[in-house]
């Protein structure tokens, strides 16, 4: 049962972040925690892994088929960079705290994302 849970959360990240690009901390990590019974830390680690291949490339390229497409590739490398670094490091520590701080951060930032979202003009 496992494995048909895991497969259908990676059609609904899929379909969402080749649609809005969201997948990995708004669909992936909540699913995980509350389907699965990972831990915070746990779902974040997994999500890291599982947005590298499919996401990244797939999407991309489906993007880059589409002639109107502009997408600022030295923008994207720059700021890819830079996510490693970040993400690496935000790694680190998020390692270092405990787990339910972590939670309880991921939850005001997704409040405040779609807050900010939802109200935008």
């Amino acid at each position: 049962m496992s494995y048909v849970i895991f497969a259908l959360i990676g059609v609904a990240a899929g379909m969402l972040g080749g649609f809005v690009g969201v997948g990995g901390g708004i669909i992936i990590v909540p699913a995980l925690v509350f389907l699965m019974g990972y831990d915070q830390i746990k779902a974040q680690g997994t999500s890291l892994a599982i947005l590298l291949p499919p996401i990244g490339l797939l999407g991309f390229l489906q993007y880059m088929k589409n002639p109107e497409t502009k997408i600022d590739l030295v923008a994207a490398g720059l700021i890819a960079v830079f996510f490693m670094l970040g993400a690496h490091y935000g790694g680190m520590l998020a390692n270092r705290l405990d787990v339910g701080l972590v939670r309880k951060s991921f939850a005001v930032l997704m409040f405040c994302t779609s807050f900010f979202i939802f109200f935008k003009k």
